[in-house]
């Protein structure tokens, strides 16, 4: 998959958090395949590989959606919105950015105490390793949330004089096809 172009500030940032992600994804895979080792080949199971993989994941998940909204992978009705003139497209654009940030708001709103609590009583999972994935993640929700909003602020402006365009289901086997062939589509 070809990743969307590098239009702003913002976008360098999500990218970032995207290559973070990634990393993660090899620590979760290094983490577990060290406690299956552990476990199955030497009978000595962690007492925190588990949560360890559990507090990563969680913050893949999150990092992961920041990364979806640059690359505009987020979930769009294109059925529906390619037949809209323009002038509606931008309509539906405005609209749908202006309930992220709504969102956005509502939940910094709303869970800004819980997570300010957690955070400041380092509060920890409750098990024999007992990391303080509540005191983190409760923070890292409201951080991302908003890296999300400011991001989709972002696309919105970068995007607003764009061309309308047309997705086709036969466009992502093409783009599949092309990634898997080495082949981009681009001549020089």
């Amino acid at each position: 998959m070809v990743e969307h172009e590098v239009t702003g500030w913002m976008d360098r940032i999500s990218l970032l958090i995207g290559r973070i992600t990634m990393l993660l994804i090899a620590g979760i895979v290094c983490v577990m395949f060290y406690e299956v080792v552990l476990r199955y080949a030497f009978e000595r199971p962690t007492l925190w590989a588990n949560e360890l993989s559990l507090w990563m994941a969680g913050f893949v998940f999150l990092f992961a959606g920041l990364y979806a909204m640059q690359q505009r992978s987020h979930i769009r009705i294109f059925l529906l919105y390619d037949v809209l003139p323009r002038g509606v497209q931008k309509t539906c654009d405005v609209i749908s950015t202006g309930l992220i940030v709504l969102f956005a708001a509502a939940m910094v709103y709303g869970g800004f105490g819980e997570a300010y609590a957690k955070l400041m009583r380092w509060e920890t999972f409750g098990t024999a390793f007992d990391p303080p994935i509540p005191a983190t993640l409760k923070p890292a929700i409201l951080m991302i949330i908003v890296l999300v909003a400011i991001q989709a602020v972002s696309n919105l402006i970068m995007d607003w004089n764009k061309a309308p365009e047309s997705h086709l289901p036969v466009d992502d086997i093409e783009e599949v096809k092309a990634t898997f062939t080495g082949q981009t589509g681009k001549t020089d």
